[in-house]
This record gives C-alpha cells, sequence and structure tokens, in this order.
C-alpha cells in the first residue's frame, strides 16, 4: 500500500486536493513497480527550500522541489518532498502554465526521482519531461481546488 501525506505550510493561499495528490503517487508508482511505500509532501515558500539546499546541497539558489529518499536499501519506498509554492506560481508565469498543472508536474518530477529518474544530462531531462507530460494527461484532476 501507498500511503500518502501532505503538509500545506503555505496556508490560505494553497488549498491542495488530498485526492489527486493520492492518485498522482499510485498512479505514477504502480506503473514503475512500487507497491509499498510512504510519501510526504510538504507544500511551502521558498525560504524553507532554499535553507534546505543550502544544508543539504551546500547551494544557495532558489528551487521548485527538492525530493529525499528516506528508505534503508531493500526496505519499501519512503519519501520527503518539498515544492516551493512560490517557485510554482513564479514557473507557471515563465512557462506560460496553469499554476494548479505547474503544481501537479512539480509533484509528478518529485515521484519520479524518488524511484530512481535523474535529470542530470539533457537526455535524463528529456526522458523525465516525457513522463511528466504522459502522466499530466493521464491523471486526472487538479491538484489545487
Amino acid at each position: 500500500m501507498i500511503n500518502v501525506h501532505a503538509v500545506n505550510e503555505v496556508n490560505d493561499r494553497l488549498q491542495i486536493d488530498f485526492s489527486v495528490l493520492e492518485n498522482c503517487c499510485r498512479t505514477v508508482l504502480r506503473d514503475h513497480d512500487c507497491r509499498r511505500g510512504e510519501i510526504t509532501f510538504i507544500f511551502t515558500t521558498d525560504a524553507p527550500l532554499n535553507k534546505l539546499k543550502i544544508q543539504y546541497f551546500d547551494q544557495d539558489v532558489l528551487t521548485d522541489v527538492i525530493a529525499f529518499n528516506l528508505e534503508e536499501e531493500g526496505q519499501p519506498l519512503e519519501g520527503e518532498v518539498y515544492i516551493s509554492w512560490d517557485r510554482t506560481l513564479e514557473n507557471a508565469n515563465l512557462f506560460r502554465e496553469e499554476p494548479a498543472r505547474e503544481l501537479k508536474r512539480l509533484a509528478i518530477h518529485a515521484i519520479l526521482h524518488l524511484i530512481g529518474f535523474d535529470d542530470g544530462t539533457e537526455q535524463e531531462k528529456a526522458r523525465m519531461s516525457k513522463l511528466e507530460n504522459h502522466y499530466l494527461e493521464e491523471i486526472p484532476g487538479s491538484l489545487v481546488r
């Protein structure tokens, strides 16, 4: 079973549709033969992600999403995902995308990272983008109410 949790640190500016978030997780994980696990999503702002980026990656930059794999080898998936609503809005504006769709893309992107996909090379980025686009179309609903 896949357990999904969400923490909203953005407050009233963001209303997450938890059922869509669960469906994103379960669909992506099922398609990649991951049947057990636990993922916690923390929806927050730029400052906490910037602190995490400095602390864990030694980079003082703004970022939209950070995904941490927490499971021990051979154990079910366990992950913690941080998504910046500030960066989501900025990305949506930059790419002329609806903020809700961009947020869903970031959640899917993070799930893909948790199961081993990377985006360090142009080829890896292209593969992840293709998967993100596939799931954006396949999974109905909006993460934002």
